[in-house]
């Protein structure tokens, strides 16, 4: 599955640290409500109505409780200034948040799996479904995939991969539920075995999902580069700065959601090493407003411009 673009081209506002942790708390506290109500119904209704698939589905609504205090510890770490042990701030907490949320995901899909398989080893013995569980699934789908887009709205406008990560992990709840559905109609239609196949769906439905948000955390974590489409950004900008001539050797590291940047400027070599510092200061100032840039870091390099006073002083003085 691909993860959504962070980017929303009807919101540019730029939001602060502080900003994305109060979005980050009160989508998550909604999402904690919801996960309580919905994880103690689906495992207490599927104990009473004997569905496995409902009770599978309700250890999912339990993750997605943990999940989200995860996700309150992170937000809460990742908006702390800068320190001596921590440089450049505590963005990553986001990040390792997002990979904890994968590991958590595959561990409940092992479980899930298991007792799946458990109870197709002997499919005699698969009661027949109660069917409140048909019900208590139908307000969960709903529920989960309101729950879903609330997040998701909140997420991509305060771009915050966590918080999509978070929401996609209550996307991957309401298809679970669909699936679940799926299989308490056929057991109540005269076939048991589907309500443990669909449960084993759900299993494998959630190893994915925790695969997905696991692998992804771990590649920012090893300084994965941002997308060539930013990149390509973060040079335009560069090279619309006044007294930039080039940029190349541009490499970026994700922090988090920021991006930390290196990149070498081009400026004219008939400058005073005052003026060049002050393009790049420029440059760094214009980068970091314009994007998710935590810190830029700029290599000043002195080339020759033909179009540079200088030059065209010197090379007529040369002429006469």
């Amino acid at each position: 599955m691909k993860l959504p673009d962070l980017q929303d081209d009807s919101e540019d506002t730029a939001f602060t640290i502080e900003q994305r942790a109060a979005a980050a708390n009160k989508s998550t506290w909604v999402s904690v409500c919801v996960n309580i109500v919905l994880s103690i119904t689906q495992i207490g209704v599927g104990i009473f109505a004997k569905s496995q698939a409902l009770i599978a589905d309700g250890v999912h609504s339990l993750s997605d409780l943990v999940g989200d205090f995860v996700v309150l510890f992170a937000s809460h770490h990742s908006k702390k200034d800068a320190d001596e042990d921590h440089p450049y701030g505590h963005q990553r907490f986001e990040t390792a948040a997002s990979m904890v949320l994968g590991v958590l995901l595959i561990i409940v899909a092992l479980g899930m799996l298991w007792a799946a398989f458990e109870k197709l080893k002997n499919p005699e013995d698969i009661p027949v479904v109660h069917g409140a569980a048909l019900w208590i699934v139908g307000i969960a789908l709903v529920s989960k995939e309101v729950l879903f887009r609330y997040m998701l709205k909140i997420a991509k406008r305060v771009k915050s991969s966590m918080l999509v990560a978070n929401a996609w992990h209550a996307r991957s709840d309401a298809a679970s539920s669909l699936v679940v559905a799926i299989g308490i109609i056929g057991n109540l239609a005269g076939y048991p075995i589907l309500d443990p196949i669909a449960a084993l769906f759900v299993g494998l439905m959630v190893g994915k999902m925790g695969w997905t948000f696991g692998s992804s955390a771990f590649h920012d974590l090893m300084d994965r580069s941002a997308d060539e489409q930013e990149v390509a950004a973060i040079t335009a900008t560069l090279l619309q700065t006044p007294g930039v001539l080039g940029a190349h050797d541009i490499k970026t590291r994700k922090m988090g959601d920021m991006i930390l940047v290196d990149a070498h400027i081009e400026v004219s070599a008939y400058l005073s090493v005052v003026e060049g510092h002050d393009i790049g200061l420029a440059a760094r100032q214009a980068v970091m407003q314009r994007h998710r840039v935590l810190n830029l870091l700029t290599h000043i390099d002195p080339v020759p411009s033909r179009t540079d006073p200088h030059i065209t002083a010197h090379t007529s003085a040369a002429n006469q």
